[in-house]
């Protein structure tokens, strides 16, 4: 028996070795005297061991079992594929099996699963930050990850951020310059793996590059404090194989939500365009109407913009317009949204308002804000505002009802700043 290459064990009627194979310790990484008097469920993976305490009751019951697969941790950490096959016996009140280690089948397989499950998340995730935990979960089932973190790097800053960070040690980290961890930036910088065993400033550490057709745009890297475990260069072979998937996953994630965003925001501000407002509106009403709650709608013209672009360019302008922008996000609240309809035209709609009052004092709070010139390139330039306001309910109780209240507001104020 010892000279067989599967295991072969016996197993008493409560689960202990009572007599375990030469090849046990290749298999599972303990010695003989290590396992005898063991019980052998505390060494199966902790998601196999009901299904595996419900067979060996069918064994023990008389039932034979062939081809019996499950999971077992070996003494490093590492998980086994087993094939069993074993039958009891009434006399010895012992339980024999034969044990084949199938772990390089299971791999493949298990590869093949890895790369539709990262490309089924990146379909399904709602954003990357739910995207993240299921790579975590999916590289996880292929080998040791329980600290693990995704790294991204902007190559025009030449900084790293870290948005997705679990280690059982460390802190997360905000973003740093790349040279801030040399480790990561051999990684990134070269666009070559690395495998690096425990020193006296890190734990054994494995890194891999995200690489798309870009360029590197960052990488993925798991460590581990383990003394009896460390990452070899099968595993970064596998971690480099999965981390092509993933680097398309997230890329993919990213031109889609850069295109959801460019399709919600106006490109020159960054601020909601038209559709996106039109939305937060619509939903704030809906809010009001079941709370019973007030909102406020201002509509906001740049006073004398066509003589800014005629006199000092459309780049002028746009500078304007982008610090017009910077300055009425400064007046509100979290809750409130400030939007650009297009050209010079701005609304802002103000949640949850207590009295009429409190409107006067944003559209004071606004006016004051450009007491302050604008500074154009080294040139100072006076900018105001005309300002209309509608209140819900008081002065309608749809979108253009309200909006219809603001704009004329908003002529009204403009025609006396004319006049005046």
């Amino acid at each position: 028996m010892d000279l067989s290459v599967d295991m072969i064990c016996m197993v008493d009627e409560q689960g202990r070795y009572v007599f375990v194979s030469a090849a046990c310790e290749s298999l599972l990484g303990y010695t003989e005297e290590e396992l005898i008097g063991t019980n052998m469920i505390d060494l199966v993976h902790p998601e196999d061991r009901e299904r595996t305490l419900a067979t060996a009751g069918e064994v023990m019951s008389g039932k034979p079992k062939m081809h019996f697969q499950n999971r077992y941790v070996r003494k490093d950490g590492r998980i086994v594929d087993i094939m069993w096959s074993a039958r009891w016996s009434d006399d010895d009140c012992i339980r024999m099996a034969v044990a084949r280690d199938i772990t390089d089948l299971k791999h493949v397989g298990r590869m093949q699963e890895a790369i539709y499950r990262i490309s089924e998340a990146a379909h399904s995730a709602e954003s990357l930050s739910d995207l993240y935990p299921h790579i975590h979960i999916i590289i996880g089932e292929l080998l040791p990850a329980d600290n693990f973190f995704v790294v991204l790097y902007d190559a025009a800053r030449d900084k790293m951020s870290f948005p997705y960070f679990v280690d059982e040690r460390e802190r997360d980290a905000g973003p740093l310059p790349l040279n801030a961890h040399a480790l990561i930036a051999q990684v990134i910088r070269s666009g070559e793996p690395l495998l690096e065993p425990a020193g006296s400033e890190h734990p054994n550490w494995l890194g891999v590059p995200l690489i798309t057709q870009g360029g590197v745009m960052g990488a993925l890297i798991l460590t581990t404090y383990s003394e009896h475990f460390h990452y070899t260069d099968e595993d970064q072979e596998l971690l480099q194989f999965v981390s092509t998937q993933v680097a398309m996953a997230i890329e993919r994630k990213q031109a889609q939500f850069r295109l959801q965003y460019l399709a919600h925001h106006d490109p020159l501000t960054n601020l909601p365009n038209r559709a996106l407002f039109h939305d937060r509106f619509d939903m704030g009403l809906r809010r009001a109407f079941r709370f019973g709650e007030q909102l406020a709608l201002l509509v906001l013209d740049v006073n004398n913009f066509k003589g800014i672009n005629d006199n000092l360019g459309h780049a002028f302008g746009d500078q304007v317009l982008r610090q017009v922008s910077r300055r009425l996000e400064k007046c509100l609240r979290e809750i409130d949204t400030v939007g650009r309809m297009g050209g010079d035209e701005f609304t802002v709609l103000l949640a949850n308002i207590h009295v009429p009052e409190d409107v006067e004092l944003v559209v004071e709070k606004i006016h004051a804000a450009f007491v302050q010139p604008f500074d154009l390139d080294g040139q100072e330039l006076a900018v105001s505002v005309s300002i209309g306001s509608a209140i819900y309910p008081g002065h309608g109780e749809t979108i253009d009802r309200l909006f219809s209240h603001a704009d004329a507001g908003m002529y009204t104020m403009k025609k006396k700043r004319v006049v005046s």
